[in-house]
Formats: structure tokens, C-alpha cells, sequence
């Protein structure tokens, strides 16, 4: 029994829930579906990274309404670029998992003797 490699699970998702998932929370959520561990912790520190920027630079004060736009269009960026990555990596795993399929037929011998 051969257990799939990682591009055959990742070509086994669905490509639409991952971008999804990655874009509602936008924290990472799709790399959870898609079993892709190094891109979703990646996203949790960038995301962490940048509300800890923003509380250490906001202080004791109240937050502007310019600076809280700044800091819901960092996260916005953050999960635009993941949905992206989510997307481009299941096209590129479909791809790869359909060459090798093709090879594997076309290597087999044909005709009456094997």
C-alpha cells in the first residue's frame, strides 16, 4: 500500500475552498484544509507580526480611524496574497499529479507480450 505524496492531497482539495478559507479569516485557514503547514505558519507570524507592530506604535492612545484603516488593509493584503499562493499551488499540484499519470500510462508496454 502506498500512501499519496503531498502534491496528490494537495490536487485532492479543492482549490476554491482553500482560497476561501484563506480569505475570510484571512489568518491561514486554507493551508489547514489544504495540509500545507510551512505557508500556514508563515501566515499566522506575518499576521501576529503585524498586529504586534501595530499595538507597539499605537501606545497608550486611542487608534485613528486612518490608523485602523491602515491596519484592516495589512490584514486585507495578508489574505489577498494567501489566496493567491493557495490558488497557484493547487493548479501547480493538478499539473504535476496529471504529468506524472500521463508518464505512468504512457511507459506501460503495449500489445500482447508484456
Amino acid at each position: 500500500m502506498s500512501y499519496p505524496s503531498s502534491d496528490e492531497i494537495l490536487a485532492s482539495s479543492k482549490g476554491w475552498v482553500a482560497s476561501f478559507l484563506n480569505f475570510l479569516p484571512g489568518l491561514g485557514s486554507g493551508y489547514l484544509y489544504q495540509r500545507r503547514w510551512k505557508p500556514y505558519f508563515f501566515t499566522i507570524t506575518a499576521s501576529t507580526a503585524w498586529f504586534a507592530l501595530g499595538f507597539f506604535l499605537q501606545g497608550d492612545s486611542e487608534p485613528s480611524q486612518i490608523e485602523q484603516i491602515i491596519g484592516i488593509s495589512g490584514l486585507f493584503f495578508i489574505s489577498i496574497v494567501t489566496v493567491i499562493e493557495a490558488n497557484l499551488a493547487f493548479k501547480k499540484a493538478i499539473n504535476k499529479t496529471k504529468a506524472e499519470k500521463e508518464k505512468v500510462i504512457s511507459s506501460e508496454k503495449k500489445g500482447w507480450f508484456k
